[in-house]
């Protein structure tokens, strides 16, 4: 069961007491579902019942009771275990990262968009988020990428700035906005972020971009050659390097005549799957925000996740391929997936090569 199947399966269950009259609620449009926090256990855990617990006027511990004889029965689900106030963690048969990964390689670089949900819905009847800027290039990028990414989640956005653009902001950062000059339509989205203290034009799109985004909007972005190092101590080198080194594993595994599958790996990945499956938590998150650095950050808690363990998807000295391998690899594609797709959405390339 992947995260976003569990996550149906989640409001599936509310709906069923819902339906028996155990609870008296509206059932939500989505239940987040990630990795268990301090004191929590197994492969996932939702907060669907401290969500619910004030429209349904019970305490939330008593929500989560009610809840969980409709989870532990689905199949794909061991055991569900109560915590804190009312957490319900939820344990996965043991191919659950097998399936994780199936879904992130169908899905490709859109892994984590969400298409037909309630956020689309609103948006086919016209409901439209309108994210307005002043005349500065931080602000302007911002916006842009937000917008981005809440396309993503299936929101209709429109983007306007105070003035026009700055030619060189648009030729170089490649940012545009639907439209400029004083916003007219109803009170708009303000994105103010804290104004950049040097031109980041200098750096080029992608670290100037990645200089902007990645800091949160209440910070003051530093605007220096770092971005530019090919350096560990780069995070932009490192979430661009991890996804050219999936790429470089593929193109390696075809030389040896072997690809992907989608299989059991060794628990040593255990927190690179855990990443990858809080990246439609991490997108939903930005999008909520308006907050692109949430996206940025994640991207690099993947690569940093994965960076270790790269180095043991390809057969060494006279190995042969094996299962293991192949789910390696496959391990290793869902990962340039996600950082291919994510720095997508921040208006940043990832080459396959560095």
């Amino acid at each position: 069961m992947t995260p976003v199947e569990l996550s149906r399966t989640v409001l599936h269950a509310v709906r069923r007491a819902v339906d028996a009259g155990e609870l008296s609620v509206a059932v939500p449009a989505r239940a987040v579902v990630a990795p268990p926090g301090p004191g929590g256990c197994g492969d996932y855990a939702t907060n669907i019942a401290l969500q619910l617990a004030r429209p349904a006027g019970q305490p939330p511990r008593r929500v989560a009771e009610v809840l969980r004889p409709y989870l532990v029965d689905v199949e794909g689900i061991t055991d569900v275990v109560l915590t804190g106030p009312g957490f319900l963690n939820i344990s996965l048969h043991g191919t659950a990262p097998a399936a994780l990964v199936e879904e992130i390689l169908r899905h490709g670089s859109r892994y984590g968009h969400r298409y037909g949900s309630a956020d689309a819905a609103g948006a086919e009847s016209g409901r439209v988020v309108r994210l307005h800027c002043p005349h500065d290039v931080r602000a302007v990028v911002v916006a842009e990428a937000a917008a981005r990414i809440l396309r993503s989640q299936g929101t209709l956005v429109r983007t306007s700035c105070a003035a026009p653009l700055d030619p060189a902001w648009t030729a170089v950062l490649g940012v545009r906005v639907d439209a400029q000059g004083p916003a007219t339509a109803e009170p708009p989205v303000d994105v103010r972020p804290v104004p950049a203290p040097a031109d980041p034009l200098p750096l080029g799109r992608d670290a100037g971009r990645w200089a902007l985004l990645h800091p949160a909007a209440h910070d003051r972005p530093r605007i220096g050659d770092e971005h530019l190092r090919q350096r560990e101590g780069n995070p932009l080198f490192r979430v661009r390097y991890a996804h050219a080194r999936t790429r470089a594993l593929s193109r390696n595994a075809a030389d040896l005549h072997f690809a992907a599958e989608p299989g059991p790996v060794t628990d040593a990945a255990s927190d690179l799957l855990a990443a990858l499956a809080d990246h439609p938590r991490a997108l939903a998150a930005a999008a909520a925000h308006r907050a692109p650095d949430r996206l940025a950050r994640h991207l690099v808690t993947v690569a940093d996740a994965a960076l270790p363990f790269l180095p043991t998807v390809l057969p060494r000295g006279g190995e042969k391929p094996s299962a293991a391998h192949r789910a390696r690899l496959a391990l290793a594609e869902a990962v340039g997936a996600v950082l291919a797709g994510g720095l997508s959405l921040l208006g940043i390339d990832a080459p396959d090569h560095l």
